[in-house]
């Protein structure tokens, strides 16, 4: 049913394309179909599979990776989200912070209980995630695009030491709207193809916050999503569907824990310095070979 290769495979491709602005839904759907393990491509369609229980294990080991590795930024959030509950205000940038994140996630979460299924089921096709991940490229160059045009458009001040700068925008100091919009732009990510990280930074760099900033604030917007996500979706890898899969999903669990949290650490470094085009380039390749292929 599910060798434990496969599970190794699967796990470390999720561990790293949930957090790449590549797309994880994208890649487990086009890396077994191009292995020819084809009891997964249609697994990934059915109503309800072994392989999408399987699935569950792996989003709840990439949470808890991003859980452990933000560790020190999830207890000051909820830190000043209790505090805030006591007085009555949100006076503290982690209040602000862990109370937008929940604003954030209000979109994506309703949106996801309603359609992932019909959208999982009718979108989750080699050919439909190649030409998604296209998509993807596109939205990612057409983001860098914008924001190198915004930059220009944002007047220089002289800071404290005379040299210029521009004000910065941080997570905790975006509008409620603007959390709101950001959060809203994980929806596009129920198609396969389209990666969530991918669109809520670029949602990110529009609303005015640096690559570095964005990047953190995907990562932190993601965690409850795919903790939540794996969680609703436990009973299924705890009953008839997780029947002669478990020790699998256990291996590839690690494996996708592991990785994504390697992943993390590369990409917070990566986004301190660089941008989201090499990753654009690569789904506009990859994407338009995966067309080609399966077309």
């Amino acid at each position: 049913m599910l060798s434990y290769f496969q599970a190794v495979v699967i796990g470390v491709l999720q561990g790293v394309t949930e957090l790449f602005p590549v797309s994880s839904l994208g890649h487990s759907v086009l890396v077994p179909a191009l292995f020819g393990w084809h009891n997964l491509v249609g697994a990934q369609s059915q109503d309800e599979s072994f392989y999408l229980a399987f699935v569950v294990g792996l989003h709840v080991a990439t949470a808890l990776a991003l859980l452990v590795y933000f560790r020190r930024d999830w207890v000051r959030i909820g830190a000043g989200m209790a505090r805030s509950v006591q007085t009555r205000r949100i006076d503290t940038p982690d209040a602000r912070l862990g109370w937008l994140l929940v604003v954030a996630t209000i979109p994506v979460g309703v949106t996801g209980l309603l359609f992932e299924h019909p959208l999982r089921t009718l979108f989750a096709k080699p050919l439909a995630a190649g030409l998604f991940l296209v998509v993807n490229g596109l939205i990612l160059l057409a983001g860098e695009h914008l924001r190198r045009r915004s930059e220009r458009r944002i007047p220089v001040t002289v800071g404290a030491d005379g040299g210029a700068e521009r004000p910065r925008v941080t997570p905790a100091r975006l509008d409620t709207g603007g959390a709101l919009r950001i959060g809203a732009a994980q929806i596009l990510a129920l198609f396969a193809g389209i990666s969530r990280s991918g669109v809520t930074m670029t949602a990110g760099l529009l609303h005015g916050l640096d690559h570095d900033d964005a990047a953190r604030f995907s990562f932190l917007l993601a965690t409850p999503i795919i903790l939540a996500a794996g969680l609703y979706k436990l009973p299924d890898l705890l009953g008839p569907l997780g029947d002669g899969i478990r020790p699998q999903m256990l291996v590839g669990s690690i494996c996708a824990g592991l990785a994504a949290y390697a992943a993390v650490r590369f990409l917070v470094r990566w986004f301190s310095t660089r941008t989201l085009t090499p990753f654009a380039v690569y789904c506009l390749i990859a994407g338009a070979l995966a067309v080609l292929r399966f077309h």
